[in-house]
């Protein structure tokens, strides 16, 4: 089946402007949620997912009541929710290989629910903005192609994405909303940034600067976050970016660059230095197996001993 919006098939589109041109009513959607206050999250409450990477879950979980990501310029964030279980997950996509990570995400979400019930699947879709590559276009139009392809019939509720969230701030364009929440609870879906991005967050960010795939980070049956095991080679060339000004930095390890948080070049230069200090990604996953992190009653994550 086709996207579905308002309950009718959606028509194959070629540009998001077509889009909001057909559904006006996307439009008046995706004002009144890039209107919406920032919500401040718990972290003790919090399963935060990083670029390339998505996690699933249900209302039932009491380790998650909010799965986040921000960060995203012209990276997208998706949120696809099951409403009869209540089953919901969030991937933060940046275009690497959408047609393969779609069904991977309506796949978490089905697994979770008896979608034979009551209920419909429903998607939500926040990111980009008015580029000049067009990154975000592309990345916007591949998203809605390939949720088309899928055989389950999908709502589209939420599309602040592109143009619908962009603003010009000092001549340049950029996001309105860089990041967002989903509260596993009761669905709501809300924009929101996050100052804690782990568990293991260089390693995470390591993983995906060297080229890892879309990966599943929760396993929600026994409530942990899985990493890994991760795959790259020593590179010591990688050095001279520490060496290298901000704007050089900007310029060649971002698709964004006048558009990306104060916080990017930091991330980008600690993920590099844990990559010169962890040149062997073996040594991280003894014997092969994945890092593990579980909630404690403080309500932090912590690394678990293998068992």
């Amino acid at each position: 089946m086709p996207l579905l919006i308002q309950n009718r098939g959606l028509d194959r589109i070629s540009a998001t402007t077509e889009l909001f041109d057909k559904y006006p009513h996307l439009q008046e959607n995706a004002r009144t949620f890039h209107s919406k206050p920032l919500v401040d999250v718990d972290p003790k409450c919090l399963l935060y997912v990083q670029q390339r990477e998505f996690a699933a879950t249900t209302p039932a979980d009491s380790n998650v009541s909010v799965i986040g990501s921000d960060d995203a310029t012209t990276c997208h964030l998706v949120v696809l929710r099951h409403t009869g279980s209540g089953a919901v997950c969030l991937a933060h996509c940046d275009g690497s290989s959408t047609w393969s990570e779609i069904p991977l995400l309506v796949k978490a979400v089905t697994s979770l629910s008896n979608v034979g019930k009551e209920g419909r699947l429903e998607l939500h879709l926040v990111g980009g903005f008015n580029d000049e590559s067009k990154t975000s276009h592309k990345l916007s139009h591949s998203i809605l192609a390939a949720f088309q392809k899928q055989k389950e019939d999908i709502h589209l509720e939420t599309c602040c994405i592109t143009e619908m969230n962009d603003i010009i701030v000092d001549g340049n364009h950029r996001p309105i909303v860089y990041g967002i929440g989903v509260n596993v609870k009761t669905g709501d879906v809300f924009p929101s940034s996050f100052t804690y991005k782990g568990p293991a967050e260089e390693l995470r960010s390591a993983r995906t600067f060297t080229g890892g795939q879309m990966a599943d980070i929760y396993d929600s049956s026994q409530g942990r976050v899985k990493i890994g095991p991760c795959k790259w080679s020593p590179n010591l060339d990688i050095a001279f970016w520490l060496s290298q000004n901000d704007d050089t930095i900007l310029k060649y390890l971002s698709t964004s660059p006048m558009a990306e948080p104060p916080h990017f070049v930091q991330h980008m230069k600690s993920t590099i230095q844990f990559l010169l200090e962890h040149p062997d990604s073996d040594s991280l996953f003894p014997g092969g197996q994945p890092q593990f992190y579980h909630r404690t009653e403080r309500g932090d994550w912590e690394r678990a001993t293998q068992s």
